[in-house]
């Protein structure tokens, strides 16, 4: 039975404007884990380890925030507040968007964001493909590296 992790969880983008000097020690923290224990359990950085594969918004989810891309936010009524990524679960993987709040910015800036959110991932290990889905959004497939 596999139980939710405890602890330190990274932003995702579908919660609330998570800030503060201890956000920004936690997530270092935790990133600088997730490197340590690929070099443990995968035998270098270079690709996911299993827990990743097991927990692969999470972990995404963390190499961008780590990276410095700001994550989306919604308030308590769920409307989004912020302008940022958005990690969401997938078939075969994980699903990148660039989200915002109505009006905004984010579909003008995601092609350029998820580039370089793609970059970030790739060069942890990851497998991205940019697409264009309903509406004409786009929004990264992400995978583990074959």
């Amino acid at each position: 039975m596999e139980t939710e992790p405890q602890g330190f969880e990274p932003a995702t983008g579908d919660g609330p404007e998570a800030s503060g000097t201890g956000r920004a020690a936690a997530v270092r923290t935790a990133h600088e884990g997730l490197l340590e224990i690929r070099r443990l359990l995968a035998g270098g950085v270079s690709g996911p380890a299993p827990w990743e594969l097991r927990l692969m918004p999470r972990a995404v989810a963390l190499v961008l925030e780590a990276a410095g891309f700001p994550p989306s936010a919604v308030d308590p009524a769920g409307r989004r507040t912020r302008t940022g990524y958005r990690v969401t679960a997938a078939a075969d993987g994980v699903r990148v968007t660039w989200s915002g709040p109505p009006g905004g910015a984010a579909a003008a800036e995601e092609q350029d964001r998820l580039k370089a959110c793609a970059a970030e991932l790739e060069r942890h290990g990851w497998e991205c493909l940019l697409y264009r889905g309903p509406r004409g959004r786009r929004f990264l497939e992400v995978e583990p590296r074959r």
